[in-house]
This record gives C-alpha cells, sequence and structure tokens, in this order.
C-alpha cells in the first residue's frame, strides 16, 4: 500500500470526485485537506459550482490535465465505477476510493484496467500526510 500511496501522491494534480460544500460531510473533508496541504486540487461536483471559494468542475472531463491528475473518491460504490471508467478512458492512472466508496465490482475493475485503486479502508485525511512524506512532498499547515 505504501507504494500506492507514493504513487498516488507523486502526481502534479489532484481531484476530489463527490467534493461537498457540506461541511459535515466527507467531501468537505477531503477537499479541505488538500486546500490546508497546499496542493493542487479540483473539487468534482456537478451540482455545486464553487466550494471552499474554490471554482469546482462538473467531471473528469472538465480537468485540465487528467493524466496527470490523482482522483480521490467520495461517493457510492455504483458512481465510483463509472467514474473508474471515465477515469480510464482519460488516462488517469491512480485512484484513492474512500472508505465506503468502493465495492468489489470497483476493486476488479480498476485490477483488470491497470489503474492503482487504493482502498480497503484507507483515508486521505489519516494517511495522507505520510502520504506526502513517501512521495517528498513538502506541506504547511
Amino acid at each position: 500500500m505504501e507504494t500506492a500511496i507514493r504513487t498516488f501522491f507523486a502526481n502534479p494534480r489532484f481531484a476530489v470526485v463527490g467534493a461537498s460544500s457540506d461541511t459535515a460531510k466527507y467531501g468537505y473533508k477531503v477537499f479541505a485537506w488538500y486546500l490546508s496541504h497546499g496542493l493542487p486540487v479540483t473539487g468534482i461536483n456537478p451540482k455545486t459550482p464553487t466550494i471552499l471559494e474554490q471554482q469546482t468542475v462538473p467531471g473528469l472531463d472538465s480537468l485540465e490535465a487528467p493524466s496527470e491528475t490523482s482522483v480521490s473518491i467520495i461517493t457510492p460504490p455504483a458512481i465510483t465505477l463509472k467514474t473508474v471508467e471515465r477515469a480510464k478512458e482519460l488516462g488517469i492512472k491512480v485512484v484513492w476510493c474512500q472508505p465506503g466508496s468502493e465495492n468489489e465490482e470497483v476493486l476488479q475493475f480498476a485490477k483488470n484496467n491497470g489503474i492503482t485503486c487504493i482502498a480497503n479502508g484507507a483515508c486521505v485525511l489519516v494517511d495522507g500526510e505520510n502520504g506526502l512524506k513517501l512521495a517528498g512532498r513538502d506541506w504547511k499547515l
């Protein structure tokens, strides 16, 4: 798992699918984590144009450089599967499925299609700072 997390944080860009303006939701907390660590992150939410004063985009297709982007996913498994399928088409190579966003079908699709998928209880909020260190990224709180 350490190698996957290092790979995730080695990319120059990040996106959060399921970013939310609701402070009680993990989509908000994860998006805020990226911002608080000074990382270049794009929130993906088709219904909310701005979160934490940052402009969001409606989907992966709107990312500036998808193949250079690591994607955190905080959606129900059925939406996660569609997201990972689209990620494959766009050349996205690494995703982080936050707890509860993945199921066996998502994990199998990622594995069968060469997508590194961090899952099985790993959480950006818990494991992210160690991941930044593994990737040699400096950050400030």
